[in-house]
């Protein structure tokens, strides 16, 4: 159990298929390489991939925790969670999709405090669409890491939840730029885009991340940055998810 509070941080973006899930997986296997306890809360519902995409079998799911809390047979928080090694642990989203219905927004405040007394990170994996239990989720993290890709829709998407968050005065968020989705689509330069966000890109994926056998990691339920060659092969890459852990470990999300 950690001395203090564990960071949450939010994995989000303006449209689907833009890498949230993948990142999310790598950050974490980045705080592993840190020393650090992590947590993967799969939010996507309706279509979270996590526990698949990391071969981790399972039985119970965050459905069945907060069903279980509703209900009082709530034991421990490790109960629910399945480990993918020593450092990472998950918190799966329900295969059934008529649980997920059942999900209600009010428990997960209750989830996320526990959760960070046991993680040093609590990594939450969400969709895209602004629902009542992702914007709860966006309201109490500590951070929020908006995805972007340079394709037209998503950038426009992604400007309007900007607009709202300044409008609120919600500024914990940061963006990350992921040119490795869809390498081959150059409508925009960076001065472009920020332009188009009105906000900065605070990191950046290069266009060289893109991997064509991806699908062999996914399939093997592997960490691409748990990979020995990833610091060699993809330098820049490495040094850009190392500074997302670094902020989101010192700096505690704060824009």
């Amino acid at each position: 159990m950690t001395s203090r509070k564990g960071k949450t941080v939010c994995i989000s973006s303006a449209k689907g298929g833009v890498g949230k899930t993948i990142t999310t997986i790598n950050l974490a296997g980045t705080f592993e390489l840190l020393g650090k306890k992590v947590l993967i809360v799969d939010l996507d519902l309706f279509g979270g991939g996590v526990g698949v995409a990391l071969n981790t079998p399972y039985t119970k799911s965050i459905y069945t925790l907060i069903d279980d809390i509703n209900n009082n047979r709530y034991r421990e928080f490790k109960d629910y969670i399945v480990k993918y090694d020593e450092f990472i642990d998950i918190l799966p989203s329900p295969k059934d999709p008529r649980q997920a219905n059942k999900i209600e927004a009010k428990y997960l405040d209750l989830i996320l405090d526990r959760a960070s007394n046991f993680y040093d990170v609590v990594l939450i994996d969400t969709n895209h669409i602004l629902n009542e239990i992702n914007v709860l989720i966006m309201d109490k993290v500590d951070e929020i890491l908006f995805l972007v890709t340079n394709d037209p829709l998503d950038l426009k998407n992604l400007k309007s939840i900007i607009s709202i968050f300044r409008d609120i005065g919600l500024d914990k968020y940061k963006v990350l730029l992921n040119n490795s989705k869809d390498p081959f689509k150059n409508y925009f330069t960076l001065y472009d885009i920020k332009n188009i966000l009105k906000t900065n890109i605070d990191y950046s994926l290069s266009k060289g991340m893109f991997i064509k056998n991806i699908d062999v990691y996914l399939m093997n339920g592997k960490i691409l940055t748990l990979d020995e060659k990833f610091p060699r092969a993809y330098t820049k890459d490495y040094s850009t998810f190392m500074t997302m852990a670094a902020d989101v470990l010192d700096e505690g999300g704060n824009k």
